[in-house]
């Protein structure tokens, strides 16, 4: 049986920062790590390198965008790799129903504090390992950002979404160009329709480019 979450335990625990963020006009705390060097292996630093211990554009970007989809009582959403929360605490924050999941329990503590904290005590969080994952039920929306930086996460998240989507549910990932995208996009054609779509993040005089990647099975799937 899981461990009741305890803010005051999780703050004994862990050394934070708050940040303040604003996605679509409202505001969010998100807590990360001060010092990141207690999540590092220093025999081999990027083997399990906490990408989730930050805020990343994409997922700036895609929290704003489940932020404008018209909220229905029958969708359900699925996040996976979602690092401290955001994506899933804006989109409980506007209504929808989305479990947010993760498979680092350092993240997942973040995660479950980031709800508290921001008034969605009832956010349904959970651990979720792609290469087996057990969810139940299929759901109208699985997202994620910056899932694709590895290629051997590209046939596990294959595996995963034939596995967890709807038969007319969308996968929407957010996330920059990189080296790796060809070889992302190869390893979903033949199972998916796709499209992209392009957002502009800018802060002063700097824009960044983010995708949002929209997948949908094909009819034979």
């Amino acid at each position: 049986m899981e461990k009741t979450f305890s803010l005051d335990d999780f703050h004994k625990t862990y050394q934070t920062d708050t940040h303040e963020l604003v996605i679509n006009g409202s505001k969010f705390d998100i807590m990360l790590p001060s010092d990141l060097s207690r999540f590092i292996n220093p025999a081999d630093v990027m083997e399990d390198f906490p990408m989730w211990a930050r805020i990343w554009p994409s997922s700036w970007v895609l929290a704003g965008y489940l932020a404008e989809i018209p909220v229905s009582e029958d969708k359900r959403f699925l996040e996976i790799g979602g690092g401290v929360g955001l994506v899933s605490i804006v989109a409980a924050s506007c209504g929808h129903h989305i479990t947010m999941t993760e498979f680092n329990p350092d993240a997942l503590q973040f995660a479950r504090a980031n709800a508290r904290i921001n008034q969605c005590p009832g956010l349904n969080i959970r651990e979720l390992d792609w290469n087996h994952p057990r969810m139940a039920g299929r759901f109208d929306y699985i997202v994620g950002s910056e899932v694709s930086y590895k290629k051997d996460f590209f046939q596990p998240l294959v595996t995963l979404f034939k596995k967890c989507l709807a038969a007319d549910g969308q996968v929407l990932l957010a996330g920059e160009m990189r080296k790796l995208s060809k070889d992302f996009f190869k390893a979903f054609e033949t199972v998916f329709d796709m499209r992209v779509l392009k957002r502009n993040l800018r802060s002063g005089n700097e824009e960044l480019s983010i995708f949002i990647l929209h997948l949908k099975l094909k009819d034979e799937q």
